[in-house]
């Protein structure tokens, strides 16, 4: 994540409480120090955001301030209504949520909205596969966020179950299938799992070591052929 993400998402945190909030908590939320979070939260004073409180205390948002709103082109505002649609019926509940809310938010935002707008939209999602995403996809994806090791047990194709310590970094989307790619303590190498096979033991307390951004550099450098993660997340030997 940038910087400039995440101050607009510790703005979005802060404006989302209305009690103040401990440097801690916000980052466990952002997966930083709270050294970053004091950084954070004095150079959005010196954009003029006006945050209260002081560290060991808590942070709040005053009232007054507001970003600045999105214009979208109806092809943009299309391509987001068609994306966040199909996220709403195939990812999981927490995702699907989130999604709502974002176009929410969007729609809610635009300048200059056409008179049109109250119109339903020129393209929507169907889904022609019944495939969702299971419930371990949100516990999988805040692991991810917050750079956690977890304990899993893997099924293979076979119906063998395997237990790893893994460091997820990504999970990739296809069609009919989620695959989460992470490197795998028991085999010293990125490895790819089928998501529905999966089954998430614990989150562990441990951050896994370096950078996530260095970790998903070295696995693209590895894994040029995506296509090949299928093979992979189903060989059990691996």
């Amino acid at each position: 994540m940038s910087r400039t993400s995440r101050l607009f998402e510790l703005i979005n945190l802060l404006r989302a409480r209305r009690t103040p909030v401990t440097a801690l908590h916000l980052a466990r939320e952002l997966g930083i120090s709270r050294r970053s979070v004091y950084r954070d939260i004095e150079a959005l004073r010196s954009l003029g955001a006006p945050l209260d409180g002081q560290a060991g205390i808590g942070y709040c948002l005053g009232e007054g301030f507001f970003l600045p709103e999105f214009a979208f082109s109806s092809d943009e505002l299309d391509a987001l209504i068609l994306g966040l649609g199909w996220v709403r019926q195939r990812a999981d509940p927490a995702l699907a949520q989130g999604s709502e809310r974002a176009l929410a938010k969007i729609l809610s935002a635009r300048n200059n909205a056409p008179a049109t707008s109250g119109e339903p939209p020129a393209v929507t999602a169907a889904s022609v596969s019944e495939r969702v995403d299971p419930p371990q996809v949100a516990l999988l994806r805040d692991a991810i966020r917050r750079q956690r090791k977890v304990a899993i047990g893997y099924e293979d194709a076979q119906g063998s179950l395997s237990d790893r310590t893994i460091w997820p970094i990504a999970i990739v989307y296809f069609d009919d299938v989620r695959v989460l790619a992470a490197w795998c303590e028991h085999r010293s190498a990125f490895r790819h799992f089928r998501v529905d096979r999966v089954h998430v033991r614990t989150i562990l307390e441990e951050r896994y070591p370096g950078r996530r951004q260095s970790l998903i550099a070295r696995w693209r450098q590895q894994d040029r052929d995506w296509r090949s993660m299928l093979t992979v997340s189903d060989t059990s030997t691996r």
